[in-house]
């Protein structure tokens, strides 16, 4: 039967793969970024979650903030490399501006493998996936009847204060990193958490809401493979989801994705830009958006464009109808 450990042992013995391949490299942490170690990362920091939630708070909260530092290292890495990409072919980038961006890479890259050195995780006897390894042995795990029922609890919750977080800000963004980015950091563990609990969290579809989600259900959102959920296997109980208000959450992040890449692609040149020349904000904005060109909305724009979308997603109650309940066999 799957069991916690179980998942737990999946990811980290992923990550550990990954890992000792790494230690062999002369870059360690850019070996992990290009063989997307982010991902085993995400599922054991969406577990561990999960588990301080429903079991044992402080061992898990531990192993999820060590998993968090290595990932959030990781994501530091392809934001800048991601921008330096997207402005590889811009030509109205000045050379200072790639230079400084090029140089925020190398640095995050470094400090990742200082991360990895201090936090053990490389060329440490025993390693700190096999201390992890370890801890999970000394868990009492729940029943699997207990624990979905647990497990929907704890989903149930994270969507509630996903609904309060919203409501706070009046659906009014003035913040590209604390409102928009964190909300879909929020929605988007509603993701992985079925993709990390490795098929006890399957979808049911109801086709009455595929009418009254049709905007939501596209193309890309129906046929994405982030959308099909791990095979249930072994598994004899289950949290069930419905498939199109799971598959209209989806559609809510990859546009939030979307606009959050474009605020922060601004907010990053404009940092570029008053790194590298003494200029006020609104000068450095002004510089931004002539290197972007006329077809570049504001970041004003696009805050409000998500405010939008957040409004409109959230005051139908989506949200809410995304649990339909456990079936255990």
């Amino acid at each position: 039967m799957n069991t916690g450990l179980q998942r737990f042992e999946t990811y980290l013995q992923a990550l550990e793969t990954l890992l000792t391949k790494a230690a062999t490299q002369k870059n360690a942490a850019l070996y992990l970024y290009q063989n997307n170690a982010r991902t085993p990362l995400f599922m054991l920091e969406a577990l561990a979650k999960i588990y301080a939630g429903i079991s044992n708070k402080k061992k898990f909260t531990k192993i999820k903030d060590r998993c968090k530092v290595l990932e959030d290292a990781l994501g530091a890495i392809d934001y800048y490399d991601g921008i330096v990409k997207q402005l590889s072919t811009n030509k109205k980038i000045p050379t200072a501006i790639t230079t400084y961006l090029k140089a925020q890479v190398v640095a995050k890259t470094q400090y990742l493998n200082d991360v990895l050195i201090a936090e053990k995780w490389l060329h440490a006897t025993p390693s700190r996936c096999t201390k992890i390894a370890k801890k999970l042995q000394t868990i009492k795990w729940l029943q699997p009847q207990v624990e979905i029922k647990a497990v929907e609890n704890f989903y149930g919750n994270a969507i509630y204060e996903i609904v309060a977080f919203t409501k706070s800000t009046h659906y009014h963004f003035d913040n590209m990193e604390e409102d928009v980015h964190e909300l879909r950091r929020k929605l988007r563990w509603l993701s992985i958490y079925p993709q990390a609990m490795q098929g006890c969290i399957q979808l049911v579809s109801d086709k009455k809401n595929q009418q009254l989600l049709a905007p939501y259900l596209t193309k890309a959102v129906t046929t994405s493979a982030y959308n099909k959920m791990p095979e249930a296997d072994d598994n004899t109980c289950f949290l069930l989801l419905e498939k199109n208000y799971f598959l209209a959450n989806s559609w809510v992040i990859a546009e939030l994705g979307k606009l959050k890449d474009a605020g922060l692609l601004i907010i990053a040149l404009k940092q570029a830009i008053q790194q590298t020349a003494a200029v006020t904000d609104a000068d450095a904005f002004k510089k931004v958006y002539t290197m972007l060109g006329a077809k570049q909305p504001t970041l004003e724009k696009l805050l409000a464009t998500a405010a939008t979308i957040a409004n409109q997603y959230f005051a139908k109650n989506n949200l809410e109808h995304l649990v339909v309940g456990v079936s255990i066999s």
